[in-house]
């Protein structure tokens, strides 16, 4: 396979299965860009080549018509001056340049048409190469919408066997469960401090009691000295 039509395999390859396959998509096309500039330039070489002996076989071809004219009026020359065995050798090759002359046209007319289509090709793909290019970013950004999608499949499709009312329902039964252990230590916070505050509280009629209970056990309240006096001449 020649080179051209393994730049021509490589620019007909389908760009996004390529970076579907690669860690790296970006990575990936900017390598097959520099690997198409490398070979895009070594096929200019090899046409560049096709042309050089393209002209080399037009070289010859006018070469030997030269000689061949050449021949022909030595020849010419040699019957005018009576001197036919020099005629015959000039006619002799004349002969062989023009049967060389043949061949070269032949080889010129092949070479022009190799030449011709591998500078259409190589325009071709020049073409595509700087397409390519040009659409980095738009290649790129329709292989991450490729995996965007993909991504976006695979996830409804994981989801797709979850109830959804069964996880809400044991999410409220959760929140049911901890909203009642809540109120619970609230209850029990409001009767610990109601207790406290009961206990603080005095009961009327104990009070009264405990005071009646004081009192008798008090002794009487000493009277003033001067009235003490006048009570005792009274008796």
């Amino acid at each position: 396979m020649g080179l051209l039509d393994r730049i021509s395999m490589l620019v007909r390859s389908n760009l996004n299965d390529l970076l579907d396959r690669a860690e790296d998509p970006e990575k990936a096309l900017d390598q097959i860009i520099r690997d198409m500039a490398d070979a895009i330039g070594k096929a200019k070489s090899q046409v560049a080549e096709t042309i050089a002996q393209k002209n080399l076989v037009e070289s010859n071809l006018n070469q030997a018509r030269k000689l061949s004219n050449e021949w022909g009026g030595k020849a010419q020359l040699a019957v005018n001056k009576g001197a036919d065995d020099l005629a015959r050798e000039a006619l002799r090759r004349k002969r062989d340049y023009d049967s060389n002359a043949h061949v070269y046209e032949s080889q010129l007319a092949t070479q022009i048409e190799v030449t011709d289509k591998l500078k259409a090709d190589l325009q071709a793909l020049q073409s595509k190469y700087e397409g390519v290019v040009r659409n980095r970013e738009v290649l790129i950004a329709r292989h991450r919408t490729a995996k965007a999608q993909a991504m976006v499949h695979k996830t409804a499709a994981a989801l797709s066997g979850i109830d959804p009312s069964s996880e809400l329902s044991r999410m409220e039964e959760k929140i049911r469960v901890e909203e009642a252990r809540a109120a619970a230590h609230a209850e029990l916070s409001e009767n610990t401090m109601d207790r406290r505050i009961a206990e603080l509280e005095a009961d009327p009629d104990v009070e009264s009691e405990l005071a009646a209970l004081k009192a008798a056990a008090s002794p009487p309240a000493a009277l003033p000295e001067g009235r003490e006096g006048r009570e005792g001449r009274r008796t």
